[in-house]
């Protein structure tokens, strides 16, 4: 039975920039797909199982198959022509760089 599964995706901020990073084991790229429309940013994806294991007898199965979809709403700051994935040892990593303008940025206190 194929069932849905969700990867575990860590959200964080460095030099600027909004990270996602997405754990995908055992995915080939062809099998991950990810979109922006608008402001949402979209991951979807299939494990396949592959043909010698559906052969094979479980005496245990603990690992999902199927296809999964997850959505992340961005925030109107982000770059979105300049959007990054890269997808190395099961592990995807989308670097959306945000509009300078929003970056943090100390103010000199002037004492009078």
């Amino acid at each position: 039975a194929r069932e849905s599964w969700v990867p575990a995706v860590d959200i964080l901020e460095k030099d600027g920039n909004l990270i996602v990073q997405a754990e995908l084991p055992g995915l080939k790229e062809k099998d991950i797909e990810l979109r922006l429309e608008g402001n949402v940013l979209t991951l979807r994806g299939e494990r396949r199982m592959e043909k010698e294991e559906k052969q094979n007898d479980f005496h245990r199965m603990e690992r999902c198959y199927g296809t999964f979809s997850r959505s992340f709403t961005l925030p109107d700051t982000v770059e979105s022509d300049k959007i990054k994935a890269e997808y190395k040892n099961g592990i995807l990593v989308v670097t959306i760089p945000q509009k300078p303008e929003v970056k943090p940025r100390e103010i000199p206190v002037n004492i009078g």
